[in-house]
């Protein structure tokens, strides 16, 4: 499902269904975001690195806030390491002694002396760390900040970071070039561009020498970036990655994917970028993830998360077709033939790769069964699978998660819910719902996070509750497939209504507000104009924007509809966490929050905002940014 709500109105649902609100009289009991305790034991594995000598495997598991320590030989866990919230990403110095560990939600670094497996010190970095990698020497480590659009430089041996180099939106996973001298940065939002355009993205290259951004590589048509891979000899790189048509109406799922699931080539072996499928001709591979190359550049593998496989390719036979036919062919699903040799089934969600330091063997975490396949990179056969101990049973919440990110509801297995709301947020693009009309009600995606309390749903309020929208009418519409049977359904609820708000980096420690932050708030509560004159209250801030979470649920005309709306009546969205949610209105036209009063206000009707001073709408705007 897809939830779009802009930041005065409550987009349409757009496409996928998670449902989020249950009907009255269902019995399904709804949880807080921390109802169930024992969520912690699931471990979600993800991030996974060998040891310099081999002898052990390090497993980053998100959920359980560990890493583990596994026998390489054996695979059994050896030991656990409690480090940060929601932990992502791993690398480690040359010598093997020094393991780096984001933690997403702490906004830190936990650095493990992998001698006594213990934390031994902590490091800053930005707004939700992600990805990191260390340069050859060891003395620099960079890191991908999620939420503040940019990479952290840390130096090692003063443990300060350096500086903030920009990056793209959502900077999320680096690679260290083969060579050293680059680390590549990639984003899993697309550039706010403007509302209805074609989706761009980038890879981001900085120069480990200077310390600077050296080159943007533009990937056109393209929202959702994820993680990348290089040959040894650093002449191919690979990244994995989404092409969302979503500027058409949603009425070709039948007619072609909806995501294209596909790789970016890139450097010397390919000459600029080329863009391949992995999908075919009537079976979709989706949510591709990881790259990993094995150490004779003969093959390449890439998860694919939502379809539970990995796709291999033969590189030789890929470099072969790329050198022989137009390099525009991102949307030709017969090209993977020509170089996909295998799909090989394994675990639930698998998203991270690890390839053995001999490359013989493949191995792959499973982040929802909490296991780690094993494949035979010569047969590309499962050979094993590695249990690591994650609690057994899967409650209501788990087995909400699984078929959240599953995509076989939809016709020819082409998505799930998290193609759009990626890693449960959203994707910041904006889609034509067929149900509407073609051309009509465009809408913005916006995160789920926090939905509890929100009701009615879809931009316009025409769902009462989300059961409503996701059952016959997504089979219909969106995923023109049977879809949730209804304990699935009821898992689903149960997952989504689960989804806490991530930390809102804009507030200070202990609650209270800077000088700017309470003028703003003063702003945000005022009753009069500046002349005393009082304001209507329907159109004051906090009459529309009231409650815990900052919503009244009603339907308002603010004066941001389109020519292309049916109505001009917009469903008032809550306010948590807005910050991190641009752009916004129902529709996405407002690149910031500063245009919504400066381009789409003209005559105060969505709030009193033209007696403002720019210091004071920026005031405003950072109360905003606190909610």
């Amino acid at each position: 499902m897809r939830i779009g709500f802009s930041f005065c109105s409550k987009s349409a649902l757009l496409v996928f269904a998670v449902v989020l609100l249950v009907v009255i009289g269902t019995g399904l009991r709804v949880p807080s975001a921390n109802a169930d305790a024992a969520e912690l034991k699931y471990l979600s594995p993800g991030e996974m690195l060998f040891s310099p000598d081999g002898t052990r495997i390090y497993v980053v598991c998100e959920r359980a806030d560990q890493v583990l320590v596994l026998n390489a030989k054996t695979g059994a866990v050896a030991v656990r390491i409690a480090v940060g919230q929601s932990p992502r990403g791993a690398a480690l110095s040359a010598d093997g002694s020094r393991l780096y560990v984001t933690n997403s939600w702490d906004d830190t670094v936990s650095v493990i002396d992998t001698k006594s497996l213990k934390t031994v010190q902590t490091l800053v970095t930005g707004f939700e760390p992600t990805g990191v990698v260390i340069t050859h020497d060891s003395k620099t480590l960079y890191v991908a900040n999620r939420l503040s659009d940019d990479v952290s430089v840390i130096d090692l041996a003063s443990a300060h970071e350096v500086k903030r180099l920009m990056a793209g939106r959502g900077a999320s996973y680096l690679t260290l070039s083969s060579d050293g001298k680059r680390v590549y940065c990639s984003h899993v939002y697309s550039k706010i561009t403007g509302s209805r355009t074609v989706p761009q993205s980038e890879i981001t290259v900085i120069d480990t020498a200077s310390q600077t951004v050296s080159e943007r590589i533009p990937l056109r048509n393209v929202a959702g970036v994820f993680r990348m891979a290089f040959t040894a000899d650093g002449a191919l790189g690979v990244a994995a990655q989404l092409r969302p048509k979503n500027l058409i109406p949603l009425a070709h799922v039948e007619h072609g994917s909806v995501f294209g699931d596909s790789l970016a080539l890139f450097g010397p072996a390919v000459g600029g970028v080329v863009q391949l499928p992995i999908d075919e001709l009537d079976r979709y591979f989706a949510m591709p993830y990881a790259i990993a190359i094995t150490p004779d550049q003969s093959k390449l593998y890439v998860s694919t998360g939502g379809s539970g496989s990995i796709t291999a390719i033969n590189i030789p036979k890929l470099l072969s077709f790329v050198r022989t036919v137009p390099k525009d062919v991102g949307n030709d699903l017969s090209a993977s033939a020509n170089y996909v040799t295998a799909r090989i089934a394994v675990g639930t969600n698998p998203r991270n790769l690890l390839l053995s330091p001999d490359g013989t063997h493949l191995y792959v975490a499973n982040r929802l069964d909490d296991t780690v396949s094993v494949v035979n990179t010569r047969t590309d056969k499962v050979v094993s699978t590695i249990d690591l101990g994650g609690r057994k049973d899967y409650n209501s919440l788990r087995r909400g998660e699984r078929t959240f990110y599953n995509a076989k509801y939809s016709f020819q297995g082409q998505f799930s819910c998290a193609n759009c709301h990626i890693d449960a947020t959203f994707d910041g693009l904006q889609w034509d719902l067929e149900p509407d009309g073609f051309g009509k009600d465009i809408v913005d995606n916006r995160s789920i996070e926090d939905l509890t309390g929100t009701e009615p749903f879809k931009w316009n309020g025409g769902n009462p509750n989300m059961p409503t929208e996701c059952g016959p009418r997504t089979e219909k519409f969106f995923y023109r497939s049977q879809s949730y049977n209804s304990a699935e359904l009821a898992d689903l609820v149960s997952f989504v209504f689960a989804l806490p708000n991530r930390p809102n980096r804009y507030r200070l420690p202990a609650g209270e507000l800077t000088p700017a932050q309470e003028r703003g708030k003063t702003i945000f509560q005022r009753t009069a104009y500046k002349n005393g004159q009082p304001i209507l209250q329907q159109n004051q801030c906090a009459y529309c924007h009231s409650g815990p979470k900052y919503t009244n649920q009603q339907l308002a005309d603010v004066g941001t509809g389109k020519p292309t709306d049916r109505s001009s009546k917009i469903d008032t969205p809550h306010l948590t966490n807005v910050a991190y949610s641009a752009p916004y209105l129902h529709d996405g036209s407002a690149r910031t929050m500063e245009e919504i009063w400066t381009i789409f206000n003209p005559k105060d009707t969505h709030g009193v905002t033209n007696d403002l001073t720019k210091d004071e709408l920026n005031d405003l705007i950072e109360y905003l940014r606190t909610l």
